[in-house]
């Protein structure tokens, strides 16, 4: 068991002494601190180098760069499967009661780590994200979309390969590291998934000198995105009240309904839908919607709970299909190429990986504003301080403007000073496998609509900034990222 006091920054490693646990429970029922069910701490086994072929898609760029080192450790022990407690059935208001099941499976699997390559530079935050399987193997979206904002802040981000689909990929891809004649991942099914991640969490806690340079983690925020988001919403609902791992939570691009608690070969256990966020949990969650993700689940804010649903966005975009991999937010090269596929859509983003779209992808203000989230949430967890809100969410049913972009939900220059029509849906590919689906569409602005909304060069750059500001003062876009956004815009020859 361990005490957890309500402030995470408070958090000190190693576990202190049996007298010292005694005098903190009688102080935990004065000052109203909550007992957690610890989760089980893996054996944890630095490998050797960094994967090659068999690494979870990400950046692509040298971490040294930046100021950073990347390191595989793997990761192993028992790990438990859920089901719900007798007579607690799952209701969409997401108050669910789990207990583990009796037997426990074997597993091993793997985690990686980047953190500063100095130590002193970590700021005490560790993000920790349920690797995205979409695409039959591990990839690493959030940290793609925010990496620049966890670098320059000196956060650590730990990638969790959770499910067996990543495990499978990784053996296959690379099998001298991977398999029987290395490490041998071992994954006993998607049922024992939630556990395995709150045990990876439960390591970076536990081993700060291994896996974090020396210094304790003050806060450990899990992250998940998509399909990851979906199995966030079911670990936020029935996991986290008994592991208590988190402090926080990033839910990006949920769908309807949490994950399957449990899948076969064991008895499945579906979640219902629509499903919200339980309002009990005395920890924030962030769900972080694209235009086109579902609104389904739409709930208040509250003192642990915020929701921005984000215009002119899609599920994946232009940024995280290629420019991010190689964006070490050092120069203007990247804000000036998203800037550009406004102008100039891209339909192949991932040429000899996806198919052709059959449109332009979408170029929209998504790794923006989720760099924004991402800062609120840490100040949350960090400080308590509340973040501001986003509005009253994108109108529904959808109405578009007279430029062909959504009304309501939270602004950017993108859509409120536009040069192109930015949408979340629209777009397809020939073939069975239509990820373009997700990947929305970006239209540009034929030069009669650009010189009817701009007569002068002076007229677009104004309401570029203007728009700018009014997402900075909002909070929906980073003061360190408003130069960035500006930039393309002024050099550009819109208006002229």
């Amino acid at each position: 068991m361990r005490i957890r006091n309500l402030d995470p920054s408070s958090r000190r490693r190693p576990a202190p002494s049996a007298l010292l646990v005694v005098a903190l429970v009688v102080c935990t029922s004065l000052a109203s601190h909550v007992l957690h069910a610890e989760a089980a701490s893996p054996t944890i086994t630095p490998a050797v180098g960094l994967p090659g072929v068999g690494a979870p898609s990400g950046t692509t760029f040298d971490l040294s760069v930046v100021g950073y080192q990347a390191s595989e450790y793997f990761i192993s022990g028992d790990a438990s499967s859920y089901q719900p407690v007798a007579g607690s059935p799952f209701l969409p208001d997401g108050i669910w009661a789990i207990e583990a099941d009796v037997a426990q499976q074997p597993y091993a699997t793997r985690i990686q780590v980047y953190r500063p390559t100095n130590p002193r530079r970590f700021n005490g935050t560790v993000v920790v994200e349920w690797l995205n399987v979409t695409n039959q193997s591990d990839s690493m979206p959030d940290w793609l979309y925010t990496h620049n904002e966890l670098i320059r802040r000196g956060a650590i981000y730990v990638g969790v390969t959770a499910q067996r689909v990543g495990v499978t990929a990784a053996v296959t891809r690379e099998p001298d590291r991977y398999g029987p004649l290395a490490a041998n991942l071992v994954h006993p099914g998607d049922s024992y998934s939630y556990d395995i991640f709150s045990q990876a969490g439960e390591a970076v806690l536990d081993n700060p000198t291994l896996l974090l340079g020396g210094r304790p983690a003050r806060r450990v925020i899990a992250a998940g995105e998509s399909q990851s988001a979906s199995r966030m919403v079911t670990y936020v609902n029935a996991i986290h009240p008994i592991a208590g791992v988190f402090d926080g939570f990033l839910i990006h691009s949920r769908g309807a309904t949490g994950s399957a608690l449990r899948q076969t070969p064991l008895t499945a256990i579906a979640t219902p839908g629509p499903t919200r966020i339980r309002t009990d949990l005395g920890v924030p969650v962030f769900v972080f919607q694209a235009e086109t993700d579902t609104r389904a689940t739409r709930q208040p804010d509250t003192a642990t709970f915020r929701q921005w649903e984000v215009a002119g966005t899609a599920h994946a975009d232009i940024y995280v299909l290629g420019i991010g991999q190689a964006d070490t937010g050092r120069d203007f090269s990247a804000s000036q190429r998203l800037f550009d596929s406004m102008r100039t859509p891209v339909a192949e983003p991932l040429p000899g990986v996806l198919p052709a779209c059959s449109f332009g992808v979408n170029s929209g203000p998504h790794h923006w504003v989720l760099q924004a989230a991402v800062r609120h949430l840490d100040e949350w967890v960090k400080r308590g301080t509340l973040p501001p809100s986003g509005g009253p969410g994108i109108d529904d049913p959808i109405v578009l403007d007279g430029n062909g972009n959504v009304t309501g939900g939270v602004r950017s220059p993108h859509v409120d000073a536009p040069i192109a029509a930015i949408r979340g849906t629209g777009n397809s590919a020939p073939g069975p496998v239509n990820f373009c689906g997700l990947f929305g569409t970006t239209t540009a602005l034929t030069p009669e609509q650009l010189s009817a909304l701009y007569p002068s060069h002076a007229h677009f750059v104004w309401a570029w900034i203007d728009s700018l500001y009014q997402a900075v003062r909002r909070g929906h876009i980073l003061w360190e990222d408003a130069l960035l956004v500006l930039r393309p815009a002024v050099v550009s020859d819109i208006g002229r």
